[in-house]
């Protein structure tokens, strides 16, 4: 079927009204989702001690980034279970109840008891409401990227993608500010004692906007077309996860390796950035926040031209030249990090532009991969399985690198990474014009 026969009139390069509510809709919920993802990161050298026994603060640290971790290992679960549920059901089901469990997992942490108050219960609760986030994380990717691109204009399907990571970024840069906010203005016993509960609580709250506006969309052609054949066939349904591995394996291995490359340089510079540059060299952490809130910014304004640009020369150009420039930009990076403010602003930036060969394009190259029955598993698991080895232990390793003398080589950590990226985007084939459905 092509994308032509669909349930109202298909432009090639305009998008519909409702193209348009979903974009809004889904961008919306997306960043409000991803502000509670974010802040754990953002606060985690503020109320790591808090958790965990306060002997050694760099332990407690280390302990709470592999937390961090551990809601990664949740997100291929979480991928697998929503992702079908949402092959299965609808995308806009499927993100009304991710953005609920993000939501709720993020008051609890919140809320959480510390150490001194309830001993070994306090990291339980924390892991606990890390996994439900990673959980609902995981399912979030393969649907927000799903719905968005199946309502846009064939032409502008990248544009259309992008705001997935438009708003992942608007998440990370509310978070960001939040924190730029929060650590300026408060005591440093203030912070410590209930500006870092605050973040979480307003984070919860804003979730409750997400799930308003989700439930407020209509369903995409692409699925409800889907469905319709199925049922006109009579054919039973499979589990998509195993449809997935079973029917299309290539497509399965070609995502995990487009997500390596992209997942740890993203997560290294737009999440973890400002804590690494803050313990590696002593910048303030307010300081480090507003470094990192700038490029933040500019990142999201340029990314949906550089979705245009995909659009208009291709997803292969556009994604080789991303990899390409971290392969020689990591070690300079790394080289020139000291506490100046200036030049840590600079680094972000660099990296940032750089970043928007990956990120305006992961969204619909993955969901160019698969038809609308496997979509959203096919999109997410094996982004989630990707991110979860590569993007969730970034942090954990690279402090662990730092703290061990071993600070010097994390640019490397960072260039083979890289250089696995121009190898996979450089032989994958091009899908800009490839039909839809």
């Amino acid at each position: 079927m092509s994308e032509q026969t669909t349930l109202e009139p298909v432009h090639e390069t305009k998008l519909s009204p409702r193209g348009r509510k979903a974009i809004i809709a889904g961008g919306i919920g997306n960043a409000v989702e991803w502000v509670d993802w974010a802040v754990y990161t953002t606060f985690s050298s503020v109320f790591a001690h808090h958790f965990f026994p306060k002997s050694d603060p760099i332990a407690a640290l280390l302990a709470t980034l592999a937390i961090f971790a551990v809601g990664f290992v949740m997100r291929p679960v979480g991928a697998a279970v929503m992702g079908a549920y949402a092959d299965r059901h609808g995308r806009k089901k499927g993100l009304v109840l991710t953005i609920g469990l993000m939501a709720g997992s993020t008051a609890v942490i919140g809320l959480a008891p510390t150490y001194e108050t309830v001993g070994i219960l306090s990291p339980i609760i924390l892991v606990v409401a890390r996994m439900v986030q990673g959980f609902s994380a995981g399912g979030e990717f393969g649907s927000s990227s799903a719905f968005l691109v199946e309502s846009a204009a064939p032409r502008r399907r990248a544009f259309a993608g992008s705001w997935q990571q438009v708003s992942v970024g608007a998440g990370v840069l509310l978070a960001s500010g939040m924190g730029a906010i929060i650590t300026s203005t408060l005591s440093k016993e203030a912070l410590d004692g209930w500006g870092w509960r605050l973040a979480f609580i307003v984070a919860a709250l804003l979730g409750l906007v997400g799930l308003w506006l989700r439930s407020s969309v209509e369903e995409t052609d692409s699925f409800v077309n889907a469905k319709e054949r199925t049922e006109a066939s009579g054919e039973k349904r499979r589990n998509s996860v195993f449809t997935m591995f079973v029917k299309h394996p290539g497509s399965t291995l070609r995502v995990f390796g487009i997500t390596i490359a992209g997942t740890l340089l993203y997560y290294m510079w737009v999440s973890y950035m400002p804590t690494y540059a803050a313990v590696a060299t002593g910048i303030p952490l307010s300081q480090a926040l507003l470094a990192n809130f700038i490029a933040v910014g500019l990142f999201l304004v340029l990314l949906p031209f550089a979705g245009i640009l995909s659009d208009r020369i291709g997803r292969k150009p556009t994604m080789t030249a991303f990899a390409a420039g971290f392969l020689l930009f990591s070690w300079p990076a790394f080289a020139l990090l000291n506490g100046n403010f200036w030049m840590l602003l600079l680094i972000e930036v660099v990296g940032i532009i750089l970043l928007l060969g990956y990120s305006a394009n992961c969204a619909v190259i993955m969901a160019e991969q698969f038809p609308a029955e496997v979509r959203a598993t096919g999109i997410g698991l094996p982004y989630a399985l990707a991110v979860a080895i590569f993007g969730g232990t970034a942090p954990y390793l690279t402090t662990w690198m730092n703290a061990s003398g071993l600070g010097q080589l994390v640019w490397l950590y960072c260039a083979v990474a890289a250089a696995i990226g121009v190898a996979v985007y450089a032989t994958m084939p091009e899908t800009k014009g490839k039909a839809l459905d």
